[in-house]
């Protein structure tokens, strides 16, 4: 198995790391990710600059100032060849739940490997401390994959309790749950009194039902939820064509 490797957290994170140690007891690994940490970077793809490409001594490869889609895509467009069989983003420091795969670069880097036509892994642990235990439920699921492929045209983002090996309950299949809407924002001022603002922490959890990813890592559950690409919302669809008969907007121009 030949696996692209990448992250949000930057290029020497413990994650990637750890996970690239990991997979290389059986599989053949490229790391390619951020030379630092962009979390929140979401599906940014720089188009207004040049990409430099750093090579460290270990044979891993870290883009300067590259978002987590940079990575992936000149990973599998150039930086890899022959090409990945399989995209892996990963290990994140922090969970990635519910309303959180909209901004994460570790999702991201996933959905980019998905869009570019691999199979591909987004992986979170809650937390900052038991990589090993997430790393192994990767290389399970990895082993799964060789023995069965799964052919759902979907990204598998897998979130991991922080706890040791022998603690985790066993996997659930699960959706999306949400929070509130994040509101803090916070105030300092720099030494010369120019005004600078801090993005705050995001909202409580709001959905976290049985069935979600939440619900799964509350119980000490790992947590596998298939997201897809296609944002569309059909079951609005009809909605809107009535809505713009009724409110007669076409032709207003």
């Amino acid at each position: 198995m030949r696996i692209l490797l990448s992250n949000d957290d930057g290029v020497s994170a413990p994650g990637i790391q750890t996970l690239a140690a990991a997979l290389r007891q059986f599989a053949e690994v490229q790391v390619v990710a951020p030379d630092r940490n962009r979390s929140g970077a979401s599906n940014a793809l720089t188009l207004d600059a040049p990409l430099r490409t750093l090579a460290l001594p270990n044979g891993d490869i870290a883009v300067q100032q590259g978002t987590p889609t940079d990575c992936v895509y000149l990973g599998v467009n150039q930086l890899m060849r022959p090409r990945p069989d399989i995209v892996v983003s990963g290990i994140n420091a922090g969970a990635n739940l519910g309303d959180d795969v909209i901004y994460s670069g570790t999702v991201a880097a996933a959905t980019e490997g998905r869009h570019l036509g691999f199979p591909a892994l987004a992986v979170s642990l809650d937390g900052h401390q038991h990589y090993e235990t997430a790393a192994a439920v990767t290389c399970a699921i990895l082993r799964g994959l060789q023995r069965e492929p799964l052919r759902t045209g979907k990204i598998l983002n897998i979130n991991v309790p922080d706890l040791p090996l022998s603690a985790i309950k066993g996997i659930k299949v699960t959706r999306c749950g949400s929070r509130h809407p994040a509101d803090q924002v916070i105030h300092q001022q720099d030494p010369r009194g120019q005004d600078l603002w801090w993005i705050g922490p995001p909202g409580a959890k709001f959905d976290y039902a049985p069935g979600t990813d939440f619900a799964a890592l509350e119980e000490g559950y790992v947590s596998i939820t298939p997201l897809q690409v296609d944002l569309t919302a059909y079951a609005a669809q009809d909605v809107v064509e009535r809505w713009l008969t009724n409110a007669e907007v076409n032709g207003e121009w």
